[in-house]
């Protein structure tokens, strides 16, 4: 992936990682806002040495210095932090009270600088002093030989030898300051977690996703193009036909792309005879297929589609004709195949239905008497379009493919897989048929580039004037 590609999927996917990072933010805010205040207080002591014990002032402040690290482990000590427990009385353990003790040496110094976090500022400070004070007298002790700390923490000497260790407050303790939580720092490390973790989630579901989305991915799978890009119609349900849009709908211009390109695929031999399918149920052929037969019809060719999905036919109800006579009941000879054909009064389109469900579909599209039907039929109309069920679930749409010149393949954007098509591709290759091209069906407005094409908003005036209602008839000898 290059950084075009990159730049790519972030803004394909920009409404996940904006989600994942409002997530984020959630999350730190509650456990920001939930959580308990800790306030600290500081104070400073400094460790002073004896010149007269010692050879001179630099090994005195070298020894001091050396001692400090030792006494900054003191103040964390549970010894101590007793102490401080009986004279405060305190209700908190000597562990916990130890634990909210911290303590740090100045670098190359001899000050050790000690805080204590509580709840209350108030009592934060009041500890940490209360604390230092004892901590002057327990390093008396310790560096006093023969010394003894009694319970109630004083301390006397065994012996007349001054301490060589004094510990000295240069610092009382400050107002406390909260600490915790840290609302601007928690919020940021939340917008940049969820930031990466956004990023990081787009990039697998990029790498992991292997629906087609471009027309790189139909590249991949074949040398045949695409064709069209349609895009998605939330009123596709209630106006599915281009009869019943306005000349400047986007679905309408797709169309008339998709019925251009037809004219280009084979310069030399015009098609004539298309099928139309899918890999999957689901993919929107049925209303392609549809919509190209009316487009094509529109123009004032001589257009017949044929509903040859014998086993879920929707060509007849989507026009709004009559779906029991069609190609069912003029193979069987219950009627003629000039009776059985209706026509779409709104466009032109002259219209085979399925007819009757018969039990084995597949045997009778099969049949030298159905071949033959194509075959005189195609002969009659500038443009027979075959509306033929998914390739992968049955063999119709392959036993198809060989009466037809080409076959278009219908696809759904973002859900149709890369395997499906492939699969769908590798059945057309088996039986010798040849694939045309690709439409992607029901593709999100923000992806339409990503087909190289571009739709035109609709800016005629009378908007959706121009429906138009579908109205039946047969076609009479």
């Amino acid at each position: 992936m290059d950084f075009k590609q990159f730049l790519t999927v972030l803004g394909r996917r920009w409404m996940s990682i904006v989600s994942i990072i409002l997530i984020a933010l959630g999350v730190s805010s509650v456990i920001t806002f939930t959580r308990t205040p800790m306030y600290e207080s500081k104070t400073q002591i400094f460790l002073t040495v004896d010149v007269r014990d010692t050879t001179d002032a630099y090994a005195a402040l070298l020894f001091a210095s050396n001692r400090a690290a030792s006494y900054a482990n003191v103040v964390k000590s549970t010894n101590l932090a007793e102490l401080v427990k009986k004279d405060l009385k305190l209700k908190m353990s000597a562990e916990e009270l130890a634990s909210r003790f911290d303590a740090k040496v100045v670098e190359s110094t001899s000050l050790i600088q000690i805080s204590y976090r509580d709840e209350n500022p108030n009592d934060a400070r009041m500890i940490a002093n209360y604390a230092t004070e004892r901590f002057n007298e327990y390093v008396a002790g310790l560096e006093t030989p023969g010394a003894v700390t009694d319970d109630s923490g004083t301390t006397t000497s065994g012996s007349a030898q001054e301490s060589q260790i004094r510990a000295q407050v240069t610092d009382k303790a400050t107002v406390a300051t909260q600490v915790t939580p840290n609302v601007v720092l928690n919020l940021v490390a939340a917008i940049l977690i969820g930031t990466l973790l956004g990023i990081g989630l787009a990039v697998a579901r990029e790498l992991l996703d292997r629906t087609i989305r471009t027309a790189d991915h139909v590249a991949e799978l074949t040398e045949s193009p695409v064709l069209a890009s349609i895009g998605f119609d939330g009123d596709i349900r209630s106006a599915p036909l281009l009869t019943d849009l306005g000349g400047f709908a986007a679905r309408t211009e797709a169309f008339r792309l998709l019925r251009t390109n037809l004219q280009f695929i084979d310069l030399d031999h015009q098609p004539r005879c298309l099928v139309i399918s899918s890999a999957v149920p689901g993919e929107g052929k049925t209303m392609t297929s549809t919509n190209l037969a009316v487009a094509l019809a529109q123009t004032g060719r001589n257009t017949l589609i044929i509903d040859a999905d014998l086993r879920r036919p929707r060509v007849a109800s989507t026009l709004g004709l009559d779906p029991a006579i069609g190609l069912t009941t003029a193979l069987v000879g219950k009627t003629e195949i000039h009776d059985a054909i209706q026509v779409h009064e709104a466009s032109g389109l002259h219209v085979l239905a399925s007819g009757a469900k018969p039990p084995n579909p597949t045997e009778i599209l099969q049949s030298k008497i159905t071949h033959d039907l194509i075959r005189r039929l195609r002969s009659s109309y500038d443009m027979v379009i075959i509306d033929a069920p998914p390739l992968l679930p049955v063999a119709d749409a392959s036993v198809l493919a060989k009466l037809a010149d080409g076959v278009i393949i219908v696809v759904r954007h973002a859900k149709t897989t890369r395997e499906q098509v492939n699969e769908a591709i590798n059945r057309l290759n088996q039986v010798g048929a040849r694939l045309y091209g690709v439409v992607v069906n029901m593709v999100a407005k923000r992806a339409i580039g990503s087909y190289y094409y571009y739709y035109y908003e609709e800016t005629s005036p009378a908007g959706r004037s121009g429906k138009g209602d579908a109205k039946s008839g047969r076609r009479r000898a």
